[in-house]
C-alpha cells in the first residue's frame, strides 16, 4: 500500500484540469519516470512554482472538479511518480476518480465548508497531512493548529488501495 502522509500542497482553485496536471506534449513518454519533471508544469496560479512546491509536497488539497479534461491515466501516474498518492477535494471528474483508485492512489471527497476551512487555516503554513484508511480519518497539522477529518471511500475503491492498485486487486482476486 502507498504512503498517504506528508506535506500538503495547496492549490487553490477549481477545475485543474489533466492537461495542466500532465501537459498533452509529453504523453508520448513511454514511463511513469518520465513524465517526473512535468507534473504541473502549465498550472497557472498566483505563487506557485511546479519546480519548487511539488518536491516537497506529498498530498494536493484543491477545489472543485480536480481533474477535469481528458481521462487519460497519465494524470495520475504524474502524480504518483512525484510521490503524490493522496488528493483531496471537493469533486472529481469521475475518470480521473476512478484512475487514481485504479493506481491504488486515493481522491478523497470532502464538503465545500471544510475544504473552505483548510485553506483558511492552513494554506500558507507548512501544514501535514496523517491519513489513517482504515479509521478513514484525516489529520491536518502545523506547530500551532490542527484539524482532524472524516472521510468515505467505498468498500471497493479501499480494496483497490490497500492491494496497491486495480492490478494487485486482480491478481488476489481473479
Amino acid at each position: 500500500m502507498k504512503d498517504f502522509n506528508g506535506k500538503v500542497l495547496f492549490l487553490d482553485r477549481s477545475d485543474i484540469n489533466t492537461d495542466e496536471i500532465i501537459p498533452a506534449r509529453y504523453l508520448t513518454e513511454i514511463t511513469k519516470e518520465a513524465l517526473k519533471p512535468y507534473l504541473l508544469e502549465d498550472l497557472s496560479q498566483d505563487g506557485f512554482n511546479p519546480t519548487r512546491d511539488v518536491e516537497k509536497s506529498s498530498v494536493v488539497l484543491s477545489r472543485a472538479n480536480f481533474g477535469c479534461g481528458s481521462s487519460r491515466e497519465h494524470a495520475p501516474w504524474a502524480l504518483e511518480v512525484n510521490d503524490i498518492n493522496i488528493v483531496i477535494a471537493e469533486s472529481y471528474a469521475r475518470i480521473f476518480k476512478q484512475n487514481m483508485f485504479n493506481c491504488g492512489m486515493m481522491a478523497i471527497e470532502l464538503p465545500k465548508e471544510d475544504i473552505d476551512r483548510l485553506f483558511a487555516t492552513f494554506a500558507g503554513k507548512e501544514t501535514t497531512l496523517t491519513t489513517n484508511l482504515k479509521e478513514k480519518t484525516l489529520r491536518f497539522a502545523t506547530a500551532s493548529d490542527e484539524e482532524n477529518l472524516t472521510f468515505s471511500i467505498s468498500e471497493f475503491d479501499q480494496a483497490l488501495v490497500v492491494a496497491g492498485g486495480w492490478l494487485g486487486y486482480a491478481d488476489a482476486n481473479y
